[in-house]
């Protein structure tokens, strides 16, 4: 019998983020790496990963990543983790071009790693463990679930999925083998969360077809479509509607035009050489403006929205938007960028562009649908049930699915990150917070520089400011020489408030007198004591508390 050990560093009770990790007989198998983003109040912060730093002491036990498809929120924390866990990684051909170029975008060696490129035939073993995988439906090519054979049955790792028939052969669900490894006594089934409690949204993609047909016959000049570039299996869609249209295409964004390369390279995009053109910079003869260009503004999370207001203010360097143009909205904001996109749609409106936001019922086939999620328990008929990826809500929401379909309650686990489900001689139990997990918020590119207490501090200087009060002291004469400068960042107008800034230097001479008089001074609480007096003095008078910086220079004349 095999010790099975289940527990997520990211993913539950979150969206983004996502990092499971299997651990069968003290062997670790880590499905995906994901990122999250931070939403605004985590200031200057680029992405979130999992605090994945527990694994380190584990290191030798670490048979591999395994990579589901190559989406953000699963493979985009890899290059911050392999620089302290360097074990071998195993994706699917397009997502490892997605992964390498990752790395090569951060100065990674590639022969320095094991990058191991597996189709859904694919079987590995690791001792008396196997690992296969599964075709699986999603809006990017390649996805794959995962399944883990132990002694005691299969544990099998869904990721994102629908069972969407409608796209290209290259998106189809493995039924096959979905079958088959029901045969197998499936144990537990890791499934995916964030659709649950969505209804059946059957006939979506003819209703997006037809409103973006109907779009395109009635624009009169410039279409200007905003995409995720991850999405491919939507910029195939709008591909298709500029060719039957008789469109020339011009795709915009740096990191789109790399993911829509290697998409064209390995061909899971299909857009005619003849279609596509390259925008020059706008200058007096060049205007980018005939009326049978459609340009695909791409990119991740805020930068559709970020590129359009550009592009409505005039300040881009491709296209200006004007009256004449149409804009389609094809990107649903993500946590963290709602703001952004609402300020975004009052700008375009302002453009006096034609605006089509597509409804988000229409856009979100990504995620499997209540009834999708019932199909894949009845065809796999797993002992237990694991919800992963997606908040609160949405594991309850599979949990409700489950007791539906004749589960009992106690068969469902709802977990949070660093909650360990045990599973020996096949029975389950679940101890809480067994595991540290946490938050590694990535600003620039190192690792783990940017903690509580820098955020606070972010917080402070957002709110109220800094105040800086730079002084030059004699420790020989005991005196302060020269003037006492005052610089405020943030904090209040200075020509406004020139009675508490004349006060707080009145206050920083009255600190000095108790320091300078001694034997010595003790530089360390000459500074606390005058941050504490000043401190508390602008609360009395303004209530703020702006980050009080003493800078006392040690000068001899």
């Amino acid at each position: 019998m095999s010790q099975i050990r289940f527990f997520a560093l990211g993913g539950l009770g979150e969206n983004g983020k996502n990092m499971y990790v299997v651990d069968v007989d003290k062997d670790l198998f880590i499905l995906d790496t994901g990122i999250k983003y931070p939403s605004a109040e985590l200031y200057g912060v680029d992405e979130i990963i999992p605090d994945y730093r527990v694994l380190i002491r584990a290191k030798d036990r670490i048979k591999g990543i395994f990579l589901s498809h190559a989406h953000e929120d699963h493979i985009s924390a890899l290059p911050h983790i392999l620089r302290d866990l360097n074990v071998p990684v195993y994706a699917t051909n397009f997502t490892m071009q997605i992964v390498k170029d990752l790395l090569k975008e951060e100065d990674f060696n590639l022969e320095d790693y094991t990058l191991n490129t597996i189709s859904q035939n694919s079987i590995i073993k690791f001792g008396g463990v196997r690992v296969s995988f599964f075709n699986t439906t999603h809006s990017i090519p390649e996805s794959v679930g995962i399944a883990i054979h132990t002694l005691d049955g299969v544990i099998v790792y869904t990721s994102d999925f629908t069972f969407d028939q409608s796209g290209h052969i290259q998106y189809h669900t493995d039924f096959k083998k979905i079958n088959e490894l029901a045969e197998k006594n499936v144990l537990a089934l890791l499934m995916e969360s964030l659709g649950s409690t969505l209804i059946l949204n059957g006939g979506v993609n003819q209703n997006l077809d037809h409103k973006l047909n109907s779009v395109f016959a009635n624009a009169d000049g410039r279409i200007i479509v905003s995409l995720f570039s991850s999405d491919l299996k939507k910029i195939q869609r709008v591909v298709d509607m500029c060719l039957s249209h008789h469109k020339k295409i011009a795709i915009i964004g740096r990191r789109a035009q790399r993911i829509v390369d290697i998409a064209i390279g390995d061909g899971y995009l299909d857009i005619p050489k003849s279609s596509l053109i390259n925008l020059k910079f706008i200058d007096d003869k060049n205007k980018n403006d005939d009326k049978d260009i459609v340009a695909l503004v791409t990119g991740n999370r805020h930068e559709p929205f970020f590129m359009l207001q550009r592009m409505c203010k005039k300040i881009d360097r491709l296209i200006h938007i004007s009256d004449r143009d149409t804009v389609i909205l094809m990107t649903p904001p993500v946590p963290g960028t709602e703001k952004m996109a609402a300020r975004t749609l009052d700008v375009l409106y302002r453009s006096d562009a034609k605006v089509e936001n597509i409804d988000k019922r229409l856009l979100t086939a990504a995620h499997a649908t209540g009834e999708e999620l019932k199909m894949m328990m009845n065809l796999l008929k797993p002992k237990y049930v694991v919800p992963t990826i997606g908040e609160y809500r949405h594991q309850y929401g599979l949990k409700r699915l489950a007791v539906e379909i004749g589960y009992d309650p106690e068969e469902v686990f709802i977990l949070d990150n660093g909650d360990v489900l045990n599973i020996k001689d096949k029975d389950a139990f679940v101890s809480k917070n067994e595991i540290t997990v946490g938050d590694i918020l990535i600003d620039g590119t190192a690792v783990g520089d940017v903690n509580d207490y820098v955020m606070k501090d972010r917080e402070l200087l957002a709110e109220d400011g800094a105040l800086l009060i730079v002084a030059h002291v004699s420790p020989k004469q005991k005196k302060i020489l020269g003037e006492v400068e005052i610089v405020t960042k943030g904090f209040v107008y200075v020509q406004e408030s020139e009675e508490i800034l004349a006060k707080v230097k009145e206050l920083f001479y009255k600190t000095s007198e108790k320091h300078l008089n001694g034997k010595y001074i003790n530089w360390n609480e000459f500074k606390r004591d005058v941050r504490n007096d000043i401190n508390r003095y602008i609360y009395q008078e303004i209530r703020r508390s702006p980050i009080t910086i003493p800078v006392i220079i040690s000068t001899e004349l």
